[in-house]
């Protein structure tokens, strides 16, 4: 939004300056983007008649001209300019003056004096270029400042709005708002009712009275089109950043800038039948006022007549019905469209106009009427002309709730001590309606303020009024409590220290992947597409966290990062029977060698084992259980299902050789995948005795076939392991000179412990003959001697 300052003083004047005021509407939400200055600085240059002039008699390009510039004897100037005439009033600087790139000298131009120089824009600062001479207008006071004659000391504001400020797309709205904020007396145009004076009327049909509302149009007659605009109107809207056009399109433009309402306006003369506000039908076209000629979808509105579209709604009229300098005769149309029917179309069809830019975000529509009187007014003063009965179609128009207000929750939120008087007096400077009764506002928005729907809204008028420079900074005062935290849950932060202290790095991927990742790696030939993704590889929800990591690896290797331990906790997404679920995971990889180079320790490479002592570390004290099976992603022969207690968790394993292949790693990382709910589960510390007795160590060899787990033989031996047996672990496996082939030998310690007494061999040697005895009798073990 760019306007001029001296128009919006003319509604508004606080007592601050340019700077101050741009202060005053950044810190009120209004941010000024930009302040500068209508033109460079000069002096000395004063409004100038050419009285007579002769050629110069030593150049034929040169004129010397007599020039009264209001007081004393008139000047002597040598002008070179082609469009200098006797009659014409011009800028006149004269000797002393300093213009923007020059100096104004008494100087002799080919033996000729010259006492000043007749300005063109280009050397006023006013224009990059220039053809000849400003000229100015006939009636133009000679001997004045040009600086006080062309408003030359304005100021040129551009907000930078947010979208919930349409309100502020105008200078009334703008001018509005500078009065709330300052205080200053609000002097806004007087509303004028146009009389009717001819009885000509055009039918007005809305079709989707909820996509408009209200809708105004007159007709006018007998108007000069060719009129000419108003030197202040056109100076605002230049200033404004639009080039006057014609009067009846400059006028439609004014109000536009003015109050904040787009209107258009037709040529009556190429109107057939009565206007008709509908959506437009298959197959239509229309030709914009840009020459484009769009191909109409049925979700745009459109204004038509009987015959053919006129214009598309609340973006732009057509070509068809363009006034033009022959017009005489228009149908001048105001009319209040729902944001929600505008927003998109402009975009659609590549365009951006004024119009559609307001309609979006919501204009005042308890001033359609208005606009359209004011836009009348101006048309008749400057074209002439007669005008007719308004006619307008309302329907529901939207309705603003009132909003309850507590002083309590004001003071509470700002931190500050405002009174209900405060706040009357707040409210009353925004002219929002309200009533109070014991602490507790009903305020009721106007109409145009289209962003105010709830408490939060009001606190911040508030906020806004009473000046946030003004809302002391204090520090935060509470009581702190230590919260209560169960002993039988794990925080994430703690598994993610224990595996930053062993190593890992984290990451973090988006739930977004590529469609491909989750057919090789999660065997998921039907994920949860995206409608809208960021990427078109990035199209569907990940279900496993693999293939992030994996991605990670590329990254790195790719980089020459030839030691990479990562790991990542977050959701995957994935279709059951009940719908969706998006399970919390935490993941992890390890790829290259098992420790950093050091000559303390051979290099060895990182395998399956490495990355199942991680696993275990994240369980501790629990114990899991590994059980072999095979993942899509994972190598068949080593990779396992992890499971807690009888539950399952997740997966570890070496990648896929095929998928090491395709991703072209030079060797394959150890991947794992927990389920994090069941990880966050803790365990409460259980008082146990420490025994002062001696430990009895007896080590179990057996023979098995190859086939049989160590897991299973563990299982077996604990399903009735005697209270004295502290520890029952694996510590040997041996194949090879005296083991038969397809079988392998298995050597299992035993420490036995009683906390009462000391162990007989009796006891622990009965001890070890039951265990040996589960060994042979359930699974055909045999005793190694």
């Amino acid at each position: 939004m760019k306007f001029s300052e001296n128009w919006l003083r003319a509604y508004v004047n606080p007592d601050l300056d340019s700077d101050r005021l741009a202060h005053a509407l950044t810190m009120a939400g209004l941010e000024v983007e930009a302040l500068e200055s209508v033109a460079p600085p000069f002096d000395k240059v004063v409004v100038g008649e050419v009285l007579s002039l002769e050629k110069h008699p030593d150049a034929d390009r040169l004129n010397v001209c007599r020039v009264n510039i209001g007081a004393g004897e008139p000047l002597q100037i040598v002008c070179g300019a082609a469009n200098v005439r006797a009659g014409a009033k011009v800028p006149c600087a004269l000797v002393g003056a300093q213009l923007p790139k020059m100096a104004i000298k008494q100087a002799k131009v080919r033996g000729v004096e010259s006492f000043g120089m007749l300005c063109s824009e280009q050397e006023l600062g006013l224009a990059d270029e220039s053809s000849g001479l400003l000229l100015l207008p006939s009636d133009a006071t000679v001997g004045q400042s040009i600086r006080d004659y062309l408003g030359l000391d304005d100021k040129l504001y551009t907000l930078k709005l947010t979208p919930n400020r349409s309100d502020c797309l105008s200078v009334t709205g703008v001018a509005r708002e500078v009065a709330a904020v300052t205080g200053a007396a609000l002097n806004l145009p007087n509303a004028v009712v146009v009389p009717a004076s001819i009885p000509d009327r055009i039918a007005v049909a809305v079709d989707k009275p909820a996509a408009c509302p209200r809708y105004c149009g007159r007709v006018l007659k007998g108007l000069n089109a060719m009129a000419t605009t108003p030197e202040w109107m056109a100076r605002r809207l230049k200033r404004s950043g639009l080039r006057p056009i014609s009067a009846i399109v400059d006028v439609t433009n004014y109000v536009l800038l003015e109050l904040g309402q787009p209107l258009h306006a037709f040529d009556l003369a190429k109107i057939q039948g009565g206007i008709s506000v509908r959506f437009a039908r298959s197959g239509e076209r229309l030709e914009l006022l840009n020459q484009q000629t769009a191909a109409l979808d049925s979700d745009m509105l459109v204004i038509s007549d009987a015959v053919q579209v006129l214009a598309l709604a609340g973006v732009m009229g057509g070509q068809a019905s363009a006034v033009s300098d022959e017009t005489v005769d228009i149908f001048l149309e105001s009319a209040f469209f729902s944001p929600e029917t505008i927003a998109g179309k402009a975009r659609r069809l590549t365009l951006s106009t004024d119009s559609s830019y307001r309609f979006e975000r919501g204009v005042d529509f308890a001033a359609t009427r208005a606009a359209l009187e004011r836009g009348t007014l101006l048309l008749l003063e400057i074209c002439g002309g007669a005008a007719g009965e308004i006619t307008e179609v309302a329907a529901e128009l939207p309705q603003r709730a009132p909003i309850r207000l507590r002083v309590a929750r004001v003071n509470q939120v700002l931190g500050i001590g405002l009174s209900a008087v405060q706040i009357a007096a707040l409210l009353s400077r925004l002219q929002f309606d309200f009533a109070e009764d014991g602490g507790v506002f009903q305020v009721t928005p106007p109409s145009y303020r289209f962003d105010l729907a709830i408490e939060a809204d009001l606190i911040e008028e508030m906020a806004r009024l009473y000046g946030y420079d003004n809302i002391p900074a204090l520090p935060p005062r509470g009581s702190l409590n230590m919260l209560a935290q169960s002993e039988a849950a794990r925080g994430r932060d703690a598994l993610r220290a224990l595996l930053t202290a062993r190593d890992y790095q984290e990451v973090i991927n988006y739930s977004f992947v590529d469609a491909a990742w989750e057919r090789d790696i999660a065997g998921n030939d039907s994920p949860l597409p995206l409608k809208n993704p960021i990427a078109s590889q990035m199209g569907v929800m990940r279900s496993t966290l693999f293939g992030g990591l994996i991605d990670n690896l590329c990254f790195n290797l790719n980089r020459k990062q030839e030691r990479v331990r990562l790991f990542e906790t977050g959701c995957c997404f994935y279709r059951s029977a009940d719908g969706f679920n998006q399970p919390e995971r935490i993941a992890g990889l390890c790829y290259g060698n098992a420790k950093p180079e050091q000559w303390g320790e051979a290099v060895r490479a990182v395998d399956f084992y490495d990355a199942k002592a991680d696993v275990e570390a994240l369980f501790w004290p629990a114990v899991p259980r590994f059980e072999a099976a095979s993942h899509p992603a994972l190598h068949p022969g080593q990779s396992a299902k992890v499971w807690l207690e009888g539950e399952f968790l997740g997966w570890i394993g070496t990648l896929h050789p095929k998928w090491q292949q395709k991703y072209e790693l030079p060797a394959a990382p150890v991947l794992f995948e927990l389920d994090m709910a069941v990880m966050l589960r803790g365990r409460v510390p259980a008082f146990a005795e420490i025994s002062k007795f001696q430990v009895v160590r007896r080590d179990i060899a057996v023979v098995v076939d190859e086939g049989v787990s160590v897991q299973t033989l563990l299982d077996g031996m604990s399903e009735h392991l005697p209270d004295v047996v502290a520890e029952l672990a694996l510590f040997d496996v041996y194949r090879g000179k005296g083991i038969d082939l397809g079988k392998k030998s298995l050597a299992f310690r035993v420490l036995m412990q009683d906390t009462r007494q000391t162990l007989t061999d009796e006891e622990v040697d009965a001890v070890t003959a039951q265990l040996a005895e589960v060994l042979t009798s359930r699974f055909g073990a045999k005793l190694r001697n």
